[in-house]
């Protein structure tokens, strides 16, 4: 029988790796929680007892990646890729334990994160998981670019444009279902950008750690990167890697219908900001009051089998 229980990983994960941004090398430690833990990030260089926790209130600076603070002050970035590997994998609880502000971009997807998780196992937990039913929609628009969020029958749905001027890259559009599609592909997609947007990005700060290694680098029709893409989606899966990691900061999975074209991490947030924010925009189910609806997607129940 399916289980709609809690779950944690049934060992600790060591990983290591640069960061997309920062460009500082980082190890990270990923260990079992208790139940109703959550998912909670420690940043070990500077307080091993003061925890950040994943969540959409905690967000700052969006920009080009996601970032986390606590009332203290202690920020970690780039949680989004590990954040989508706990929601696909069916993680609830664990801590991460990472030694510098960010955590490793390793190959520019979260299928590093996926293996890891799987090579450690799963265990499943007594207590019983809880999912947010969406129950109005709502809608955020930025100028051109829009995202939403709608009842959907006990599905998580993700209907994803993306518009460039880019001839290779173009105008894009997927819909993700998590009852019909597997998340392979998903997982394998890395982050992305144009050649001509680099030097801007570094100007920012950013992209210190950047490399063909862990990201595609488009320039005119052409793809830089030596393999070329992983799969003839790769650039919008990879956007749909992100949403779905942002929304696991909801604290719960979402049950909901999700549409946006030009999206990104600051108009999630700003979706799920305006959301919660009024009560009667969303319930919370318990895992046995969803167990007595008829036909409910069985991957809401259990991590994605897909392989890699």
């Amino acid at each position: 029988m399916l289980s709609y229980n809690q779950k944690t990983i049934n060992k600790p994960i060591k990983l290591s790796g640069v960061g997309l941004h920062n460009g500082i090398n980082a190890d990270l430690l990923i260990k079992p929680a208790e139940e109703n833990f959550g998912i909670k990030f420690c940043r070990v260089d500077i307080d091993k007892e003061d925890f950040i926790s994943a969540n959409f209130q905690n967000v700052i600076e969006p920009i080009l990646c996601t970032k986390i603070s606590n009332k203290n002050g202690v920020t970690v970035s780039t949680v989004e890729h590990l954040m989508a590997a706990f929601f696909g994998e069916g993680i609830d609880n664990a801590l991460v334990e990472v030694n510098a502000s960010e955590i490793p971009i390793l190959d520019g997807s979260a299928s590093e994160f996926v293996e890891a998780i799987r090579s450690a196992g799963v265990k499943e937990q007594s207590a019983l998981r809880q999912f947010i039913q969406v129950e109005k929609k709502i809608e955020i628009r930025d100028g051109e670019k829009f995202i939403s969020i709608e009842p959907s029958d006990n599905d998580l749905i993700i209907d994803f444009e993306i518009i460039y001027k880019n001839p290779l890259i173009r105008t894009r559009r997927k819909e993700f279902k998590l009852s019909h599609n597997k998340l392979s592909e998903i997982y394998n997609s890395r982050t992305f950008c144009l050649y001509e947007d680099i030097d801007y990005i570094k100007s920012q700060g950013l992209a210190k750690g950047g490399s063909l290694d862990n990201a595609i680098v488009v320039k005119d029709n052409e793809i830089l990167n030596d393999d070329g893409l992983r799969n003839r989606h790769e650039f919008i899966y990879h956007k749909i890697l992100d949403c779905i990691g942002d929304l696991m900061l909801s604290g719960n999975r979402l049950i909901g219908h999700i549409k946006t074209s030009q999206g990104g991490h600051a108009l999630t947030n700003k979706l799920l900001l305006k959301f919660f924010s009024d009560k009667s925009n969303w319930s919370l189910k318990s895992s046995k009051s969803l167990n007595k609806n008829a036909q409910i997607n069985e991957t809401l129940k259990k991590p994605i089998a897909a392989s890699i």
